[in-house]
């Protein structure tokens, strides 16, 4: 079993490095996809990552064998690979549709229908901590969309639809999940994601244009160089986070992206009127904002929490009393 390396500073930077790079992600992407399509900013990311990954592995002579595979995980690479590959081309076409804060909250969901997954297929259990988490978590969707709750439930406007695609990513990604989780267990995690980058980016270059990046502004083609970067940078970071701190706390963190999402774009906005567009929440909706990473952060720390409660009661039930007249 792992253990944590015991610097939780070190980890816990790490983990806000993450969290700050996936929040001010779909800010860059927002920008990048005004003259570039959800397929063509895909491929990109994933060959760039993916070229990096193999040079990496080739130097350190650890390059994996596809063929050493057994049958059921060569299918559960395909899934993999087809499910984040899904997941990241439909993210961009929700962003078309949703702002950079909307979609963060929305794919909070992910981790909460991986978990759901994991039940089902690892047979993991799902405490009571994790149920509160997760009432919370809802009533904090509730009222982040309480301005736009008729338009939700009554119509397919472009927003329910960006709401909707959202949720597709959300389960497509875990979909890849649960199939990565598996992998693991024959490859490491680096091996892993450069495979599903590089046959990502193969699934892709049918339906992507690469030349589009001709038409690209100098600004644009240095967000699309920093969303390639992000790719890489914000994984490593989050692995390296889970080596020195509790996955628990590093995920409680990393759930923080949202209002460090809307953060940024309010920064943007003030900063920067003519490329970034603000949020327009009221005070009810950034309440619930909070709520959603509130009930996020305590999914994630409920085990560990309740872990440590029991820990703490079985350590004074060994303790026995002193004798008496002592």
């Amino acid at each position: 079993m792992h253990v944590a390396s015991g610097r939780w500073l070190y980890g816990f930077l790490l983990a806000m490095t993450t969290a700050t790079l996936w929040g001010v992600l779909p800010i860059l992407l927002k920008e990048v996809l005004k003259d570039m399509d959800p397929f063509t900013v895909t491929w990109y990311r994933m060959i760039s990552a993916g070229l990096v990954l193999f040079i990496w592995l080739a130097a350190r002579r650890r390059l994996p064998s596809i063929r050493a595979l057994s049958s059921t995980n060569k299918a559960l690479l395909a899934v993999a690979v087809l499910g984040l590959a899904c997941n990241y081309v439909l993210y961009l076409m929700a962003l078309n549709r949703l702002t950079p804060g909307t979609m963060q909250l929305i794919i909070q969901v992910a981790p909460i229908m991986l978990m759901i997954g994991s039940m089902l297929v690892f047979r993991e259990r799902f405490g009571l901590g994790q149920v509160l988490g997760l009432a919370v978590l809802m009533l904090g969707f509730g009222l982040f969309f309480n301005q736009r709750l008729g338009e939700l439930f009554t119509q397919l406007s472009g927003y329910t639809l960006g709401i909707l695609i959202a949720l597709a990513a959300a389960f497509s990604w875990t979909l890849y999940g649960l199939a990565q989780k598996q992998l693991l267990t024959v490859w490491s995690s680096v091996t892993v994601m450069m495979v599903i980058y590089l046959g990502s980016s193969v699934l892709l270059l049918p339906l992507a244009e690469p030349a589009q990046i001709l038409k690209l502004s100098h600004l644009q083609l240095w967000l699309l160089a920093g969303c390639c970067l992000n790719t890489l940078v914000a994984y490593g970071a989050f692995a390296e986070a889970l080596v020195h701190w509790e996955a628990s706390r590093v995920s409680a963190t990393v759930a923080t992206t949202p209002l460090l999402t809307f953060s940024m774009v309010a920064l943007g906005a003030l900063l920067w009127p003519s490329v970034v567009e603000p949020e327009l929440l009221n005070s009810l909706a950034y309440i619930g904002a909070l709520l959603v990473v509130g009930g996020s952060a305590l999914i994630a720390l409920a085990p560990s929490l309740i872990q440590n409660l029991r820990n703490r009661r079985l350590r004074r039930l060994s303790v026995t009393p002193p004798p008496a007249g002592s």
